[in-house]
């Protein structure tokens, strides 16, 4: 089954699938800043584009196509896209 996502009024869409018992999602960010929070760890790989990232009690960091970044179960982040760009998502 897909089910289908969207916050931050459109300006993130994705979409979310098991395989493997393992749940992941699939979306695309529009340009802003915007703070996520997380019930589950979150291993979140750019595929298209670029965007930064700062977990709970780090600096910022820039996500490259190809790189992944952990952000902690039961945290919040925060998200900068300057723009559009893409990623999957793997949860645990």
């Amino acid at each position: 089954m897909i089910t289908v996502h969207e916050y931050f009024e459109g300006r993130i869409k994705s979409l979310g699938f098991e395989l493997k018992a393992t749940p992941y999602t699939a979306g695309v960010l529009l340009a802003g800043q915007y703070t996520i929070d997380t019930e589950k760890e979150e291993h979140i790989t750019a595929t298209v584009g670029e965007f930064e990232v700062r977990p709970p009690g780090s600096d910022w960091k820039t996500v490259r196509t190809g790189e992944t970044i952990m952000i902690p179960s039961k945290s919040s982040f925060e998200i900068k896209v300057i723009e559009p760009a893409s990623y999957i998502c793997r949860y645990r």
